[in-house]
């Protein structure tokens, strides 16, 4: 008897809808108040390096003299503070994900 009651539970799993997404093939769900990847727009910005102050692991890299401004994605938590200090309204927080990154290179603009 309980061989039935088994097989039966085995068909009905392999009959059900998997709980999870098949990530790779379908793109991830964006959730409401998620952060998402950090944007700069350069119109805007005078360069002031608040944000680099603000950032608690030091993504941010801001040269005045040369007008750059460079993030290192690695380091970046997507919290916030850099956005909230920002006087110039430059920089963002977009719902969606970013690439993945694998390297310490920078984002330089």
């Amino acid at each position: 008897m309980a061989y039935f009651k088994m097989s039966w539970l085995a068909l009905k799993w392999a009959l059900k809808k998997p709980a999870t997404s098949p990530y790779p093939f379908v793109p991830r769900r964006l959730l409401a108040g998620s952060r998402g990847k950090l944007s700069f727009t350069k119109d805007g910005c005078v360069y002031c390096n608040v944000c680099a102050k603000k950032c608690p692991t030091h993504a941010i890299v801001v040269n005045r003299a040369n007008k750059k401004w460079a993030i290192d994605r690695l380091r970046c938590i997507a919290c916030g503070y850099c956005v909230e200090a920002c006087p110039k309204d430059s920089l963002t927080l977009k719902p969606e994900h970013g690439a993945p990154t694998i390297t310490r290179d920078r984002e330089i603009h």
